[in-house]
This record gives structure tokens, C-alpha cells and sequence, in this order.
């Protein structure tokens, strides 16, 4: 798997469920959530489950008697996300990589995925993996982040970094950021034999409560504290500080409030 994608370890999973949650994921997941179940699909996979956020609206919006089963590579993100649940809730939880998948052909109605394609090191890989498991007729759910120009919350963030270090500095952002291109995807999909492909842009006009509050979530939540760690000429908090000015400048004071942009995509198993 990609290295960033292997990393939410350590606090990373804490400061991305409260931190990035509420702002970045929050939205989506309730739309992806809803689109999954209006089908009424009798068995679900979610990959890349992360903390549960998509999982906990599955659960909501799926009928009582649906199977949920929720994956990751991360047993950290895992751990958060069961904690959202109670037995009666009936969501299985899975370590998986979404590139190899341990399930059997036709396993599943519907399958989820949430901000996380991007990571994966052979999309094309895991495009097949989820037509596998997808029973004919299955359909396939994922949303990517359209560019940083359609969320001038990550090119700040990105640049405001890449202030510290100059040509050394982290590139995690250009990752989450940078598979967006809608054709491309969408051939990609084509050729791994999925069908009624859509793809749908999402906008969302949100709240910045707290720019601190988020602005940590920004530095602490993903992979990208380790690499300023590695590196050891700039302090966290340092950049912290810096990230929430440039986003109160960007965004107003608190509560400030910010474009969100995402392309949504739809496609069914043959």
C-alpha cells in the first residue's frame, strides 16, 4: 500500500475523527451514505473505513437486517471507528487492504469507499478487487477531492507547510488532492468492466467553527506530522499557528467558512 495510506497511526487517528471530521468529512459521508442505501442493498462493504464516519451513517440509513461490514488497513482508525457502535448495531469490523481483498466473489451488493482511492497505490487494482466482490448488479459508491483549486483550504495548507521547508517540504497534500481527473477515472473503470458509470460534483459551503481547532487537525490528523517530524527544523505547533492565520485570512474570522469540492462517482458490477 502507499506509505502515506499505511500511517494513521499513533494520535493520527484521534486528531483526524475530531479534528478533520467535523470539517472535511462530515458532508460527504452523509451523501455517500444515503446514495449507497437507496437501493436497499442487503450487503454492504465499506473500504477504507478510517474512523467510522461514513460507517455510522450506513448503519442509520441501511435497513436493520443489512450486513455491514467495515474495513481497513489501519488497526488504529479501526479502533476508533468500533467504538461508535454497540453489539446491537451488527457492523462487522475487517483489517483489509482494499488492493487484495478477503472476500469471496460475489460477496456484496454495495461497496463504499470514502476519500480514500486516492491512496491507493494500484487503483486499477483495487477497482477490480471491488468488481469482484460485487455481486451482477452490484454497484459501486467513492468520492474523491476534486483539485486544490477547488479547495483553497489544502493549497493553503500545502504552501503554508512548504513555507518551512522550502524544497524539503512534505508532499502529502499533492496525494489526497491529486486523482481527480473525472475522464480518466471513469476509464479506469471501463475497463475493469464496470457499468453506468456517473460522476456527480459536489460542493459544500462549510462552517469553520475553530480555524485552530481545524488548523490541527490539518498538521496532526494524516501522515503529514510524521514527515515534519522526520525533517526536525520546524516545530508543529509552529506551523500550526501560521496555518490558522493564513486560513483566517483566507476564510474570516472565526467562525469562518470555506468551499469544499468533491466528484462524487456511481458505477455498477455487470
Amino acid at each position: 500500500m502507499n506509505v502515506h495510506a499505511a500511517r494513521f497511526l499513533g494520535d493520527i487517528p484521534a486528531h483526524y475523527d475530531a479534528g478533520l471530521g467535523p470539517h472535511l468529512f462530515a458532508d460527504y459521508a452523509a451523501d455517500l451514505a444515503r446514495r449507497a442505501a437507496a437501493t436497499a442493498p442487503a450487503r454492504v462493504l465499506e473500504i477504507a473505513a478510517g474512523t467510522g464516519i461514513v460507517t455510522r451513517l450506513l448503519r442509520d440509513f441501511l435497513r436493520d437486517t443489512a450486513r455491514l461490514v467495515a474495513s481497513d488497513l489501519n488497526p488504529p482508525m479501526l479502533e476508533i471507528a468500533r467504538r461508535k457502535f454497540t453489539a446491537d448495531d451488527n457492523v462487522e469490523f475487517q483489517l483489509a487492504d482494499a488492493t487484495a481483498l478477503p472476500f469471496p466473489a460475489g460477496a456484496f451488493d454495495a461497496v463504499v469507499c470514502q476519500f480514500g482511492v486516492m491512496f491507493f497505490p494500484d487503483k486499477d487494482k483495487s477497482y477490480r478487487e471491488v468488481h469482484r466482490v460485487l455481486a451482477p448488479g452490484g454497484r459501486y459508491h467513492f468520492n474523491v477531492w476534486d483539485s486544490f483549486e477547488h479547495n483553497p483550504f489544502a493549497s493553503i495548507t500545502h504552501e503554508t507547510v512548504r513555507g518551512f521547508f522550502g524544497r524539503e517540504a512534505p508532499t502529502f497534500y499533492t496525494v489526497p488532492f491529486g486523482y481527480h481527473r473525472i475522464d480518466e477515472i471513469k476509464a479506469s473503470l471501463t475497463e475493469t468492466g464496470f457499468a453506468d458509470i456517473s460522476a456527480h460534483v459536489v460542493k459544500v459551503d462549510k462552517a469553520i467553527p475553530q480555524a485552530r481547532r481545524f488548523a490541527e487537525g490539518l498538521i496532526f490528523g494524516n501522515p503529514i506530522i510524521e514527515e515534519i517530524w522526520a525533517r526536525g527544523t520546524a516545530h508543529p505547533d509552529a506551523i500550526v499557528a501560521a496555518l490558522t492565520g493564513a486560513l483566517q485570512r483566507a476564510f474570516g474570522p472565526d467562525p469562518g467558512r470555506m468551499p469544499l469540492q468533491a466528484i462524487v462517482i456511481g458505477a455498477r458490477r455487470r
